[in-house]
């Protein structure tokens, strides 16, 4: 019998759809005060240049909008010409941009823009050139992509949203107040008052156990994605997570601070971690699932726990553009809630699969 050919990959089109969903969030943040505004719905489509306009909320918003127009032009199928698939994807990209600044009509915080509208329908055209380009040879049946996912990631539907929370990991380090790492604060999505006083040696003892066991926790949970025991996927996604935190303390703190994260903590916990980590990468791949549970619970816990840090804005403040409000707000979204989806997802991995006890992850040809 002739081998089942593998299924097209679904990842673009599962990450389309998490960013475009992203993308909702920020636009409709806080997503609080809905009422009419009064005016006719589309009267922004029509409205004269504005009298007050900053470059940069312009350059955020097409920014904004290339990854979308890439994904989307990846997800579309792949015996469509170029011109059909840019002009497909940035149809797509409109049309979510549309849908979202008329919603805004009915936001008290926000403002509709026929701006903003074009800026974002610019960022999808730009970003759907590459996607119909390169999209497919990443993505494609024998796209590289598709083939490193193949030979080193589980498979399936299981594999994606694994991904995509990578994804998200990474987006959530875009959070330039945070520690480095730290994630799972709900402390200040509740408004709780920090439990502990802050004193100097007792909150540097805190970070060098939290980045730590952040270390641990992320490099273990990409351990339980991968098929097989190899460590540069995980040595590269932490370099990852600590070049977005150097991009997002040189971007929106004033004046930019790159290195601002890196503390006398941030930098004992990431020596620690490192060394922990690969030991626990030589483990049976059971323990490796169970650690990255334990270290997510653990690090979650201190990073509601550990006092505020005073000094942590100390000569810097957070850029003040409009548009970086909206970003901030999604990204700390993306932050407090990532640890809790990622254990969701270890539980689904163990009781629905089981790749780390029966070793079935070292089959290529299983779906979920």
């Amino acid at each position: 019998m002739p081998p089942t050919p593998h299924p097209v990959s679904s990842l673009p089109r599962n990450l389309a759809i998490a960013y475009a969903l992203l993308v909702a969030y920020a636009c409709l943040h806080p997503l609080a005060g809905w009422k009419a505004s009064g005016l006719p719905l589309f009267d922004f489509l029509v409205a004269p240049w504005p009298k007050y306009f900053i470059l940069a909320d312009l350059v955020f918003n097409v920014l904004g909008y290339l990854p979308l127009g890439l994904l989307l032009a990846a997800a579309l199928p792949a015996q469509w010409t170029a011109a059909r698939t840019v002009a497909t994807a940035t149809l797509i990209a409109a049309l979510v941009s549309l849908g979202l600044e008329t919603a805004q009509n009915f936001l008290p915080s926000r403002i509709a823009s026929n701006v903003d509208l074009g800026g974002n329908v610019l960022g999808g055209f730009l970003g759907a050139l590459p996607g119909a380009r390169w999209g497919r040879a990443l993505f494609g049946r024998d796209g590289r992509a598709r083939q490193w996912r193949a030979r080193h990631v589980i498979g399936g539907h299981t594999g994606d949203a694994g991904l995509v929370l990578l994804g998200l990991w990474l987006l959530s380090q875009l959070t330039a107040t945070d520690l480095l790492f730290a994630s799972g604060d709900v402390r200040s999505l509740l408004g709780i008052a920090a439990p502990l006083p802050f004193r100097p040696e007792r909150f540097m003892a805190f970070e060098t156990a939290l980045t730590a066991l952040s270390v641990l926790a992320v490099g273990l949970f990409a351990r339980c994605m991968l098929r097989h025991a190899t460590a540069w996927p995980i040595v590269l996604l932490l370099l990852l997570g600590i070049g977005a935190k150097t991009i997002a303390s040189a971007t929106f703190f004033v004046p930019g601070a790159p290195l601002a994260w890196l503390t006398p903590g941030a930098t004992r916990g990431l020596l620690f971690g490192g060394l922990l980590l690969s030991g626990t990468l030589l483990l049976p791949r059971v323990l490796q699932h169970a650690l990255a549970g334990m270290t997510l619970l653990a690090s979650t816990a201190l990073v509601n726990l550990m006092p505020e840090n005073p000094y942590l804005l100390y000569n810097q403040r957070l850029t003040s553009f409009s548009n970086f409000l909206n970003f901030h707000g999604l990204t700390q979204l993306t932050d407090s809630l990532w640890p809790f989806l990622a254990l969701a997802f270890l539980s689904a991995l163990g009781l629905w699969r089981g790749e780390h006890l029966s070793g079935a992850a070292n089959h290529p040809g299983r779906h979920l």
